[in-house]
């Protein structure tokens, strides 16, 4: 199974270096010097990593036979994929690849059905999970321990305690105009 574990991002100096946006939560595993990683778009790779380090709080990678800067500015917005196979699993217990989560049913802890995660967005602050209803129409949900409760690999389900308004339209919306309106004290 292939997995994106990075990004390419801009060139860094003028020795081939190039900042990556990590996509894996075991960087030094799949991200270390002699790792050999497919790319996407396929015609630039494959990539053979030649080193790297830590430069205020990033990345930088190098990667054998690039050696300038227009190499690596060549690089920038290509996809680092590596092949994981399928039955291996994170080091920590709560912890998943994303293949893993695809296709999970998801229910409130309620019982109420939700509909299926169709995709795992990884964003800057937190991971979401893009989940499909039913009716098709798609809900975004935050994958933070306070909303997604459990995951269950054997039930194929990741039970939710979504607060009002993320699943549905119980939200209340509380300004401090409306208390004006009312006389209320905010």
């Amino acid at each position: 199974m292939q997995l994106v574990v990075a990004r390419i991002g801009r060139a860094h100096g003028i020795k081939g270096e190039v900042t990556v946006e990590v996509r894996t939560d075991e960087p030094e595993l799949r991200l270390g010097p002699g790792a050999v990683l497919a790319t996407d778009p396929p015609s630039v790779g494959p990539l053979t990593i030649a080193s790297g380090r830590v430069h205020s709080g990033r990345l930088l990678l190098r990667f054998e036979g690039v050696h300038d800067r227009t190499g690596a500015e060549a690089l920038r917005n290509t996809l680092l994929i590596a092949d994981v196979d399928p039955e291996e699993l994170p080091e920590g217990e709560d912890e998943y690849y994303d293949h893993q989560l695809i296709d999970l049913d998801v229910v409130t802890k309620d019982g109420e059905a939700v509909g299926r995660i169709t995709e795992i967005s990884h964003l800057p602050t937190q991971d979401l999970f893009v989940v499909e209803r039913p009716d098709g129409t798609e809900v975004f949900v935050p994958f933070v321990e306070e909303i997604v409760t459990e995951i269950d690999l054997e039930e194929q389900r990741a039970v939710i305690d979504p607060p009002p308004g993320l699943i549905d339209d119980r939200a209340e919306v509380a300004s401090s105009r409306d208390a004006a309106e009312t006389g209320d004290d905010a």
